[in-house]
């Protein structure tokens, strides 16, 4: 062999590396691309957003997976214990039973924002977190404030009709759209973000407790609205409604949600280990097969074995 043919590779090695550093130079930005790529990870997107707010509310009221906690502690968690089952019924108790001993409307909506505003200072005192008593105390302000300025008692109940209206909206736009709002809180707690949306079960059943929710909400101002109608003459009766539908069926919306998740991850991960030993079983090879490869291969070893062993038993016999 030449001179000339022994050096060919090398100048062909030296020339495939100055065409790769050109074709690198020509496109710089392919180049900044590719290392940037395992660097910078997507950014989450508005539903992920919206989906950890949602979840990081649900899991500060008491809803969390992760505690293993038992229904019960679950839904009495989500009203606040006995405490905001206490800021919740009192005020709109004390409305309804001053009314009904003066009938003074504007005593009745003065006393129950008192009361929210002593429940307010108590957390504060006793330094715990006193958001949902101010959240009440402000509520109380504004709807005390709507009947001021109308110089009608029956509009002290006009913000909880927008409220009402507010939220069965948004729920139900939410699942209308396909981004049910249960949904978006309940992937979060169960650790899949918006990965529910790629199973239709999950889909489903999202969509149906997203439309309950809507529903309660609805149900409220089917009843209450009338009501507001017949004027201040039915102030207590309008008072007693909202009472009624306020915890009463607030718990039992929170416990039949809860259960009705639940059961379907535990559905999910049941049907994850029926199949999982299936799949492991038939990407295994067989074993009956692997072993004669395996003897097949040291073909001496039978051999060896043979004349051992009368070897070993001659050494073993006295002589």
């Amino acid at each position: 062999m030449s001179e000339k043919d022994t050096n060919e590779p090398g100048r062909t090695g030296a020339s495939g590396a100055a065409a790769a550093g050109s074709s690198a130079a020509a496109d710089p930005a392919a180049a900044g691309d590719a290392k940037q790529t395992p660097l910078t990870p997507p950014e989450p997107g508005m539903s992920e957003v919206l989906s950890a707010a949602l979840g990081e509310a649900a899991r500060r009221a008491g809803i969390d997976p992760a505690e293993q906690a038992t229904t019960g502690h679950v839904v009495w968690g989500a009203m606040g214990g006995w405490r905001g089952v206490v800021e919740t019924v009192v005020p709109s108790f004390i409305f309804i039973f001053t009314f009904a001993l003066t009938t003074d409307a504007w005593l009745a909506i003065g006393l129950s924002v008192a009361v929210a505003a002593v429940f307010t200072l108590a957390r504060l005192f006793a330094k715990t977190p006193p958001i949902a008593a101010i959240s009440g105390l402000v509520a109380a302000l504004v709807a005390a404030g709507f009947a001021l300025f109308t110089g009608k008692a029956e509009n002290n109940f006009i913000p909880g009709f927008l409220t009402n209206a507010a939220y069965g909206s948004g729920l139900l736009i939410s699942a209308l759209i396909g981004w049910s709002i249960i949904g978006l809180v309940g992937g979060y707690l169960m650790g899949e973000g918006t990965a529910w949306r790629r199973s239709k079960r999950k889909r489903r059943v999202y969509f149906w407790l997203t439309v309950g929710w809507a529903g309660l909400f609805f149900l409220r101002l089917a009843v209450q609205v009338p009501i507001y109608l017949h004027g201040e003459s039915a102030l207590a009766t309008l008072a007693t409604a909202k009472l009624l539908m306020g915890i009463p069926l607030f718990a039992p919306m929170v416990a039949i949600t809860w259960l009705t998740v639940r059961s379907l991850y535990a559905k999910v991960g049941a049907d994850t280990a029926e199949t999982t030993p299936a799949e492991s079983s038939r990407s295994e090879p067989d074993s009956d097969v692997a072993r004669p490869e395996s003897e097949s291969s040291h073909p001496g070893s039978e051999a060896s074995e043979s004349n051992s062993g009368p070897e070993a038993r001659t050494g073993d016999t006295p002589a």
